[in-house]
């Protein structure tokens, strides 16, 4: 099966004085083209700074070493040749507000299409504005990033990330900044958007109940390091490692899977597990 990405040995150190910090220690990730990752773990665990390191956008500060980093079977040689598109994850910071939504979207084109003319610019970033959803696209190209709602600027960024049009697309924390019912429309687009365009993804979260109904694979991570990974089947039904069992418990909504049932794990029904089909079933 042909691997989208392969990273090997991922270490990301940084300075302090004579002092040598590690933020992330020998990270490694392999996924096949067409599939979903899903890294998750707590804040600071270095979730972002792994995937922002794929994408050359870490600090200057910041120390990058691996032994292998490849993209559809090539070593990344060019940082401005990516075959990669990023959407983070607040809307509003990611977008000027004193440019026009039509002034963002090209200038992606301009990157990454040149040769197109005038009328085939604006035939793109129309179509593009169709696929994630956002009605009206003339007019809208014509307004500020304060006219839209928070769900509406987050699909803007979306459509900014495929104009780049990336076979491997990084979702930061895409619907931490949202609320719930905007979160669920935002992630069946994600998916949507994968499947048509046969994207390779990979989503970084906090949330478990978005990493159980949109992806395929999940790595958890921890203090910089990969403690467990695995299909979402496994990682729900039959997690290992005592740091995982204890984020699926803290992310239990119903209190019926306690602390007891984690010996003897999975003998109780798993709230998140549930959350899955549901989950599933709105991105259908």
């Amino acid at each position: 099966m042909m691997m989208s990405i392969q990273l090997e040995n991922l270490t990301l150190q940084t300075q302090r004085g004579k002092v040598i910090e590690t933020l992330v220690k020998d990270v490694s990730l392999s996924l096949p083209r067409g599939k979903i990752l899903g890294i998750v773990g707590e804040s600071g665990s270095g979730k972002s700074l792994t995937v922002k390191s794929m994408m050359g956008i870490v600090p200057k500060e910041v120390r990058v070493a691996y032994d292998r980093l490849e993209l559809e079977g090539k070593p990344l040689l060019d940082y401005d040749r990516l075959p990669m598109a990023m959407i983070f994850q607040d809307p509003m910071t990611s977008l000027n507000p004193l440019r026009k939504i039509g002034y963002h979207l090209e200038e992606i084109i301009d990157r990454f299409s040149p040769g197109l003319s005038a009328g085939e610019r604006m035939e793109k970033m129309i179509d593009m504005l169709n696929k994630v959803g956002i009605s009206n696209p003339e007019q809208r190209l014509n307004q500020y990033p304060f006219e839209f709602s928070g769900g509406m600027r987050q699909r803007i960024l979306i459509a900014m990330a495929l104009l780049a049009e990336p076979r491997i697309l990084i979702a930061d924390e895409p619907t931490t900044a949202l609320d719930v019912t905007i979160q669920a429309q935002i992630l069946a687009l994600i998916k949507g958007l994968q499947e048509s365009l046969g994207l390779t993804v990979i989503i970084v979260s906090h949330d478990f109940g978005v990493i159980a109904g949109l992806c395929d694979q999940v790595m958890v991570m921890r203090s910089g390091q990969v403690v467990e990974e695995g299909t979402v089947e496994d990682i729900f039904t039959n997690p290992l490692h005592p740091y995982t069992q204890e984020l699926l418990r803290a992310a239990r909504l119903d209190g019926k899977w306690g602390p007891q049932s984690l010996s003897v794990y999975p003998s109780g029904p798993l709230v998140a597990v549930s959350e899955t089909h549901s989950v599933r079933k709105e991105l259908e």
